[in-house]
């Protein structure tokens, strides 16, 4: 996907806030940290610095979400950055949004944190940021088999 197309996505999935825009985006991929995955309609973009990844953005098309794409591209980005040598992401969250920190909570991240007043609204308001941080050297219940499931039955 072009830098454009992504700053379609966004513009359209973060209908709630300022977007990142088509030169934010290519500044972002001018830095050698950085890193990029898009699946389907979904896209996120970030940087891995010495052992922690962090997540600047991830966005869907709203005419895509619910299926699997954010989690496709999640899971690319979290491979690709221990790849690179992370053993942590960061990620900020905006605390209005709680279909995303469901999302990320699911996905195995916990908050760590706040950052009062970081996201600039439309409107002029502000919102407080959650920082949340997953684990890539851990595994999450939720990758994991359920061992009660898989044991055999007796009698």
């Amino acid at each position: 996907m072009t830098p454009d197309r992504l700053a379609e996505i966004a513009a359209r999935a973060y209908r709630h806030m300022t977007p990142w825009t088509a030169a934010d985006i290519r500044d972002t991929l001018k830095q050698p940290s950085a890193l990029l995955v898009t699946r389907m309609q979904a896209f996120v973009l970030g940087r891995v610095v010495a052992d922690e990844a962090e997540i600047f953005a991830l966005a869907t098309d709203p005419e895509h979400q619910r299926r699997g794409a954010a989690r496709a591209a999640l899971a690319a980005f979290e491979q690709a950055a221990a790849e690179r040598g992370a053993a942590t992401v960061l990620l900020e969250v905006a605390e209005e949004n709680e279909p995303a920190r469901a999302f990320y909570a699911a996905c195995g991240y916990e908050d760590c944190g706040r950052r009062r007043g970081y996201y600039h609204r439309p409107d002029g308001s502000r919102d407080d940021a959650l920082l949340m941080r997953r684990s890539l050297t851990g595994r999450h219940p939720a990758d994991t088999v359920n061992p009660a499931a898989t044991r055999p039955k007796s009698g």
